[in-house]
C-alpha cells in the first residue's frame, strides 16, 4: 500500500491516512478481502509515530472499512468498496457545493458558472464525449 502524508499539511496525518486508504478502495487499488499493510510496516514505511497509524487503522475499523481477520491482521470489508465510493461522491459533491456558493458570494451568473464547470470538465477530461444522454439526472444514479 503506497501513501504519502504532508507532516505541514492542513489535516492531521492519521486523517491523510484514513482518506488515503478510503480512496485507494473506492479507486478499485484496495479490494474487499486485501490485507493492509500492518501497523509497524506502514510507520515505518511513512517515517510516523506508529500510535497514528493505530489511531487511523481504529477509525477505519469503526466505520466497518477495515476488518480484523484472526491471526492474519486487517483486511478490507466486504462493504467498504461501495461505502467508500459513496464517501467519496458525498465529499466531492460537498466541495463542488462550497465552490458554487463562493461563485454566488462573488456575483457571478449562472451562464458564466456553467461556461466555467464546462470549461473544467474538458480539461479534467479531455477524452470525455459531451454526451447528455449519459449524464445522470438524480444524485442517487451516480456511481463512481
Amino acid at each position: 500500500m503506497l501513501l504519502h502524508v504532508d507532516p505541514a499539511g492542513d489535516l492531521p496525518i492519521y486523517e491523510q491516512i484514513v482518506r488515503q486508504v478510503k480512496f485507494a478502495i473506492a479507486a478499485g487499488a484496495l479490494a474487499a478481502g486485501d490485507m493492509i499493510s500492518s501497523v509497524r510496516e506502514l510507520a515505518k514505511e511513512l517515517a510516523i509515530n506508529p500510535n497514528t497509524v493505530i489511531r487511523a487503522y481504529r477509525q477505519l475499523q469503526d466505520e466497518e472499512i477495515l476488518q480484523s481477520r484472526r491471526g492474519t491482521g486487517l483486511v478490507v470489508g466486504p462493504a467498504a468498496p461501495e461505502t467508500c465510493r459513496r464517501q467519496r461522491i458525498d465529499m466531492i459533491r460537498a466541495r463542488l457545493g462550497q465552490v458554487l456558493a463562493e461563485a454566488r458570494q462573488s456575483g457571478l451568473h449562472d451562464g458564466h458558472v456553467g461556461r466555467l464547470i464546462r470549461e473544467q470538465l474538458a480539461i479534467a477530461f479531455p477524452d470525455a464525449e459531451d454526451d447528455a444522454s449519459q449524464t445522470p439526472t438524480q444524485p442517487e444514479e451516480i456511481s463512481s
